[in-house]
């Protein structure tokens, strides 16, 4: 556990970079919160969030009024919300939708420091302000996750049944496979995205360049191949990692897929959420699994093997041999 835990470390280490010192700060003029370094936009309202973990967090608001729907925006690791202002503004523009962008723990004048844990919390707190402050509803929300911003955008992704869709951006199925290539996952691995991804029950748009030496292409084409309802991918040519919204294709293949969530009635989402529930329902009636915990952070889940050579049951240690299973009784380890 401890080699486990210094891992984990490490991989949190090398996932955050928040920019020192920050391109922004925030002071209070007439009650209101205000910027310093960003043109004055009465179309954007800056908040100060409190997270279940103590922490505050600034978030940029900036309205549409041809809005159908909202972008909730988490960012990479190594921005904050001043880089981002003028992004925000032509997403705002071109894909016709409110924009909320948030600085996790530890970036720009958000408090805390940053880790996995913190931008969950982040996040959630993002959530619920959009739903109680702007009376905006999973149903009229798509989740946009840039690179690292990927981790927190398929944490709530997976939490939300009813969400209308997913932008994955040069994203990552997991920090430990950015450092090296394994065809497992570790307990200790952080931002699990290939497993959180399938939990998914919204249209998942992926976009990666083929030529990212930061995070490389395999991730998109694997969450991308790991969606339920896999929206049609934008592989960006010779795109690298922080440089996809250069190209024209981008801002028009992500346009395309606003506009047919836009088309998309509620009707036909519920529809599709009903479909997609009754399928998990008939898999899991036909499957038997067994789940055993050790006694650290890790748990498997598999199917009964039978034991090929008795009738033995209730064996807690299954041993492979070849292409057979065989228990504790013929391995002769029942003693």
């Amino acid at each position: 556990m401890v080699a486990g835990c210094s891992v984990s470390d490490l991989a949190a280490k090398l996932a955050f970079f928040p920019p020192s010192p920050a391109t922004y700060s925030v002071k209070k003029v007439n009650g209101r919160l205000v910027p310093s370094g960003i043109p004055r936009d009465r179309s954007l309202d800056v908040l100060m969030v409190d997270t279940k973990r103590g922490n505050k967090i600034v978030a940029f608001f900036l309205r549409n009024p041809y809005a159908r729907l909202t972008v909730l925006y988490s960012h990479g690791n190594a921005a904050d919300l001043g880089q981002l202002y003028d992004l925000f503004v032509q997403l705002k523009v071109n894909l016709r939708v409110n924009l909320m962008g948030y600085d996790y723990s530890g970036y720009g004048a958000s408090t805390g420091k940053p880790s996995e844990p913190n931008t969950y919390a982040d996040i959630e707190a993002i959530y619920e302000c959009l739903e109680t402050e702007y009376g905006i509803s999973q149903e009229d929300l798509i989740l946009y996750g840039q690179s690292v911003g990927s981790g927190p955008t398929l944490h709530l992704a997976a939490r939300l049944p009813r969400l209308r869709g997913v932008v994955l951006h040069s994203a990552i199925l997991s920090g430990l496979r950015v450092l090296c290539h394994m065809n497992i996952t570790f307990c200790f691995d952080i931002y699990k995205n290939i497993n959180k991804i399938k939990k998914v029950k919204c249209p998942v748009l992926v976009i990666h360049g083929t030529d990212d030496d930061v995070v490389n292409w395999f991730h998109g084409d694997g969450l991308w191949k790991l969606a339920k309802e896999p929206y049609e991918p934008l592989w960006i040519k010779g795109g690298g990692h922080c440089n996809l919204e250069l190209y024209p294709d981008y801002i028009r293949h992500l346009n395309r897929f606003v506009q047919e969530m836009e088309s998309t009635t509620s009707a036909d989402h519920i529809k599709k959420i009903r479909q997609s529930l009754q399928n998990v329902q008939k898999t899991s009636s036909n499957t038997s699994t067994t789940t055993f915990t050790t006694n650290c952070c890790c748990r498997i889940r598999f199917q009964k093997p039978e034991c090929g050579c008795c009738s033995q049951t209730g064996c807690l240690i299954m041993r492979s041999k070849r292409a057979m299973y065989f228990c504790n009784w013929c391995c002769g380890e029942n003693e």
